[in-house]
């Protein structure tokens, strides 16, 4: 084996994980709940970009809304999760990670 052709593989692939993650700031997706009455966009670094309330719930109890808000906010993250393992597959090839594995953020 040349162990120098290795480690320079795992350098432009440590080169190419670093873009990816700075790339997945761009990345965005949302998350709704009540049938589309909160709505709640996620870029890929976890940040809510946008929220979206439609004036029909605002007449809902409190606690419906904060539920609403909640489930709102876990789809989007689902859904962020799924494109951040999409985006990632690409650079490795479509090698499968462990279930569970994170990359680095």
């Amino acid at each position: 084996m040349d162990f120098s052709k290795m480690l320079k593989q795992a350098q432009e692939m440590q080169q190419q994980m670093m873009e990816a993650k700075n790339s997945l700031k761009n990345i965005v997706s949302e998350g709704m709940s009540g049938g589309g009455a909160v709505k709640i966009s996620m870029n890929g670094h976890y940040d809510i970009v946008k929220v979206e309330i439609s004036d029909e719930i605002l007449k809902e109890e409190k606690g419906v809304l904060e539920d609403l808000i909640a489930a709102a906010s876990n789809n989007a993250k689902k859904e962020v999760e799924i494109k951040t393992q999409e985006e990632m597959s690409k650079i490795t090839g479509g090698l499968k990670m462990p279930p569970g594995f994170k990359f680095p953020m």
